[in-house]
């Protein structure tokens, strides 16, 4: 459970500094200065945020490592292959679901300024 919630938590984290950064990117030259220093504030907490998760899935890989420790000491080891694949699918599983998200809205984001433009 805490695997799942850090993953989507780094996903997160890093999907909302991809769309500071593109708007940042986006800015014309007659932004206002407000609106530039704004969104490098914004990048420059989402940076320190996503390092701050970085370190807690480090933790949780840490605490992963001592809870398959355990579970080795009590299933037969075809049961602990299972388990480890599940655990190792399940990750990529969410990352996997999460970046699909990510790109459906920004599909659906890109869509909307394309109609606003026409």
């Amino acid at each position: 459970g805490d695997l799942d919630k850090v993953v989507n938590l780094l996903l997160s984290l890093s999907g909302r500094l991809a769309r500071v950064e593109t708007a940042l990117g986006s800015l014309g030259p007659h932004a206002s200065a407000e609106d530039k220093l704004a969104l490098r504030e914004k990048r420059r907490l989402l940076v320190a945020q996503l390092e701050d998760a970085k370190e807690l899935k480090e933790h949780v890989g840490r605490r992963e490592e001592v809870v398959g420790a355990m579970v080795a000491r009590y299933l037969p080891a075809e049961h602990l292959q299972d388990y480890q694949h599940f655990v190792k699918m399940k990750s990529a599983l969410i990352a996997e679901q999460r970046e699909l998200e990510e790109k459906i809205k920004l599909g659906q984001e890109q869509l909307r300024c394309l109609r606003e433009s026409l």
